[in-house]
């Protein structure tokens, strides 16, 4: 069979899925052929209400790829316009019919940049393969979103993630949360930024980290992504730390890049290498969740801890959270969204610590005004690290009121 690239093989393939328990969803196969230009056929529950502009639609993408001639069978389960348009890409890119550009969705209003010291005590995971997960997340309220295209996605599917993701940073609006997106280790994570950084996430997770010239490496990479784009907004690291080279070069780690604004610790992976069960209590990893608080608040940055990883234990997440913002953690990742009010809940300062950190402000403030060189609160003498403790901790409360 001929082609314009005659680099690339011509075959059948397929993208996206399809059956009973599948939603937001949509199979596609093409078949490539010589001539007789594009058929296409569409079985859809809802083909009576949208038929017809699933159909044209299909002609658009096929049209931008470059596709000509192919048979087109699709199956959809309530597939929105981002998620057609990725899998039509996708299986046109996988069969090498896909001879030009991109197919682009409809792009939002992007939403304002996002703060380097924004709040960030949670952060829902979504497979980055699967579209479902997408469509109502900001209603679950996390402070972030993550379209993950690493540890949840299939090596096979790194292809239709990747353009699924972009298509979801382009076209849904995730309300109020920070967009970030978890990449591939290195060097697959240059295809991953080449895909995502033009659609502007707030945020880049590194995973995997281990030194400091893999955070400069995708640093320099997003930087000139950005300059060929013309974007002119911040895109902020967050590398993960998951061994215990990654949690001996910490500082260094944290100091890498500028755009580097907080260090999480991944504990499945760090407890496999030290050879020890991830247990509920953390006394295993407590040393190097310790170390990273250390590091991150020398580095002026923020400290994330792990998630945790039984959805149905939630007072074993309250308590897990509730020592993970003792140690000075300011956040956590959560993997379902019945993990997001408790983890907000347990990282929020309690009313008695708002008010007595109330009055030790105020009884400084007080005895400022009167040029008294020794503060007190009652039978206690106030020392100006207590202060500042008692200012950061009322500065944290007035930002989770917010939120």
């Amino acid at each position: 069979m001929s082609s314009s690239n005659a680099s690339v093989a011509i075959h059948a393939a397929e993208a996206g899925r399809w059956g009973e328990e599948i939603r937001s969803d949509l199979h596609v196969a093409i078949e490539p052929r010589d001539r007789g230009g594009l058929e296409i056929t569409l079985e859809s529950r809802v083909s009576p209400y949208y038929g017809d502009s699933i159909l044209r639609q299909t002609r658009q993408v096929l049209e931008a790829l470059g596709v000509k001639h192919a048979r087109v069978a699709m199956h959809d389960e309530g597939a929105l316009p981002f998620v057609i348009a990725a899998r039509l890409e996708t299986a046109a890119r996988r069969s090498g019919v896909a001879v030009r550009g991109q197919a682009l969705p409809e792009k939002t209003s992007l939403p304002a940049p996002s703060p380097r010291d924004r709040l960030r005590r949670s952060r829902l995971y979504l497979p980055g393969a699967e579209p479902k997960y997408f469509i109502n997340a900001g209603l679950h309220a996390p402070d972030a979103i993550i379209l993950d295209l690493e540890d949840s996605v299939h090596p096979s599917e790194k292809d239709a993630a990747r353009v699924l993701v972009r298509n979801a940073l382009r076209a849904v609006d995730f309300a109020r949360c920070e967009r970030m997106v978890r990449v591939n280790p290195l060097p697959l994570a240059m295809e991953d930024l080449s895909a995502v950084i033009p659609e502007a996430p707030d945020l880049v997770l590194l995973p995997k980290t281990e030194k400091p010239d893999q955070v400069r490496e995708a640093d320099r990479a997003i930087g000139e992504l950005k300059a060929h784009h013309g974007l002119d907004r911040p895109v902020w690291l967050m590398p993960i730390l998951e061994s215990p080279l990654g949690i001996e070069n910490a500082f260094a780690i944290a100091t890498a890049s500028a755009n580097v604004v907080g260090l999480t610790i991944g504990l499945e992976d760090y407890t496999a290498e030290l050879g020890v069960v991830k247990t509920a209590e953390g006394q295993e990893s407590l040393y190097a969740r310790a170390r990273l608080v250390n590091v991150a608040k020398a580095a002026g940055i923020q400290a994330i801890d792990s998630v945790f990883a039984d959805v149905a234990d939630l007072e074993g997440l309250r308590r897990w959270a509730e020592r993970s913002r003792a140690l000075g953690f300011e956040g956590m990742g959560c993997i379902h969204p019945s993990q997001i009010p408790v983890v907000h809940e347990a990282f929020a300062p309690s009313q008695s610590e708002i008010e007595k950190a109330l009055k030790i402000v105020a009884a400084f403030e007080e005895a400022e005004r009167r040029g008294l060189g020794v503060v007190s609160l009652g039978s206690k003498m106030i020392d100006p690290p207590v202060v500042e403790r008692a200012r950061k901790l009322v500065a944290r409360a007035k930002q989770t009121a917010e939120a």
